[in-house]
């Protein structure tokens, strides 16, 4: 009797959870869905130059730093274009061109070709995070953000569950098939964009707000947002200590003489324990304080990290990802809601811009210090540097988020806002011009 009773409890669950969301959300879900589905590129490049091309974990840091150049030039490019332009318009080109870099990345081997594409690869892809999350945001009403931001990382995750751990199958057999699978996953979720999501972005001078509102609202106004900018620069230090998932952990085992699908297999447990935990999670932390969440969340990411310096075995390197997953939950919805909630109607794609920016410096940077400390140091070294650094964000937070404005009920939202979010909800695409797209 209990086990039914449990059963319905999680039905309901499950269907509190997934109502009342717009059409276009979901069609924006299945595109992102599709998109991870295929994701090969991010995840197993630096075992691909060090174990199939033989080159030293510095040079993988290297291309994977020139990688996270590109979505630096690309990420605040991508949330102007989205602002002007509109966010399908970006997607649109951003996921095309994606999807032809990747594939040109499986077939040149020089260094220095290897090293220019890996470049393009990130201005490619990282373009299109901005008028994703800025989308999201215009279609979805405020007390539902949290809610769906959480449903786009689970579809996120259960994509990267997937290609995960078929990922490292096919590596030991061909990374040349895994980069062409990447890319025409790609392209079938641009096509899946051209064909299903329609224009979000609020119409200039229309409902959402005046022509001059519009204007005012440039990249200067978000570098002058003292406690935005103080979030984009704690967000850059727990995205590096997130980014040694793909860069340092992949060379640690490595390094240590596991295989490709030994990774595979560890890292995904992050994707499994997303796709198990993010629903039940995000029902518990939607109408949390923000600033208490990203304060656990990131420490708990830190010494997460921390611990993988004792890991000796598969098992005990997939323990250490429960723990920094369990971070990832929590933070990734959370600081996505938190970026929509100090943002402008109007300059979101700018905001996002330079949110998505903060990931960017930090896929920069973090390939860079990981390769170098393995190679000088350890990788025990670079666990430490991880505790140390989800310590540091986790204090910032604390300080940052005092004196946080409440969220707007949505009772007390202006008539603006709550036609602009009709406006967005509209089945009907036609009479809006536009762009859209998904977040890689």
């Amino acid at each position: 009797m209990s086990s039914v009773v449990s059963v319905r409890s999680f039905r309901r669950a499950a269907r509190e959870t997934v109502s009342g969301l717009p059409r276009e959300f979901w069609w924006l879900w299945t595109s992102t869905l599709v998109n991870r589905l295929g994701a090969f590129v991010a995840t197993f490049m630096a075992l691909y130059l060090t174990l199939d091309r033989g080159y030293s974990a510095s040079y993988a840091g290297l291309v994977a730093a020139l990688h996270g150049l590109g979505g630096v030039v690309s990420s605040l490019a991508g949330g102007v274009m989205a602002d002007r332009l509109g966010r399908r318009p970006t997607m649109l080109v951003a996921q095309t061109g994606t999807a032809l870099s990747v594939a040109a990345l499986g077939f040149v081997h020089h260094p220095l070709a290897i090293a220019g594409v890996a470049f393009l690869v990130g201005v490619a892809s990282n373009a299109s995070r901005p008028a994703v999350q800025a989308m999201m945001a215009d279609i979805v009403p405020p007390e539902d953000r949290v809610r769906a931001f959480s449903l786009n990382y689970w579809a996120i995750n259960l994509g990267f569950a997937i290609s995960s751990m078929g990922a490292g199958f096919i590596a030991e057999f061909s990374y040349l098939a895994g980069f062409l699978i990447e890319a025409g996953m790609t392209l079938a979720c641009a096509i899946v964009v051209f064909l299903k999501v329609p224009e979000s972005r609020p119409e200039r001078g229309g409902k959402g707000g005046t022509g001059a509102e519009e204007d005012a609202v440039g990249l200067g106004t978000v570098l002058r947002d003292r406690r935005f900018m103080g979030v984009v620069g704690l967000s850059f230090l727990v995205a590096f200590v997130f980014q040694q998932g793909a860069v340092g952990l992949p060379v640690a085992m490595g390094a240590a003489g596991f295989t490709p699908a030994d990774y595979g297999m560890a890292i995904a447990v992050n994707g499994v324990l997303i796709v198990a935990l993010q629903i039940p999670v995000t029902r518990f932390i939607q109408h949390r304080d923000p600033g208490r969440l990203l304060v656990i969340s990131s420490v708990l990411a830190g010494y997460g990290f921390g611990l993988t310096a004792f890991a000796g075995s598969v098992g005990v390197f997939a323990l250490t990802v429960c723990v920094w997953t369990l971070a990832e939950i929590v933070n990734a919805p959370t600081q996505t809601g938190l970026v929509v909630r100090l943002s402008p109607v109007h300059g979101r794609g700018r905001y996002q811009g330079m949110y998505s920016m903060s990931w960017a410096v930090a896929a920069l940077t973090a390939p860079l210090t990981s390769g170098v400390v393995i190679d000088r140091y350890g990788a025990e070294w670079l666990w430490g540097l991880c505790a140390v650094v989800g310590t540091v964000a986790g204090v910032g937070y604390a300080v940052l988020m005092r004196g946080l404005p409440p969220e707007e009920a949505p009772a007390e939202r202006p008539a603006a806002a709550k036609a602009d979010v009709q406006v967005a909800r509209l089945p009907d695409p036609a009479p809006r011009p536009g762009p859209s797209r998904t977040r890689r």
